[in-house]
């Protein structure tokens, strides 16, 4: 049930990704100056230039936290198991 939530909420975010293209500061002169000349490629090259270098660091860090999570998970898993293989061998003696 989970998981066709995550893929609604990421087809949202691709949805809207039209809507997010930002330039910086410095490239702005750039963009304008190709744009007059009638060349619109560069420009959105650019801005998918710019949406690659701002997702990127997020996406690595959403992978180590999901690694992560599962690794803790699957410890504390094997921790209950020792436990209860304790509890058994103590109620034994």
């Amino acid at each position: 049930m989970r998981s066709w939530k995550v893929w609604v909420l990421i087809i949202c975010l691709l949805a809207l990704t039209p809507d997010l293209m930002a330039q910086c500061a410095m490239c702005r002169g750039t963009v304008e100056s190709t744009v007059s000349n009638g060349r619109s490629g560069v420009a959105s090259n650019l801005n998918l230039g710019i949406l690659y270098l701002f997702v990127a660091p997020y996406l690595i860090v959403a992978t180590i936290g999901y690694l992560w999570y599962r690794n803790s998970k699957q410890e504390h898993g094997r921790r209950l198991e020792i436990a209860g293989r304790v509890k058994r061998a103590m109620s034994q003696m």
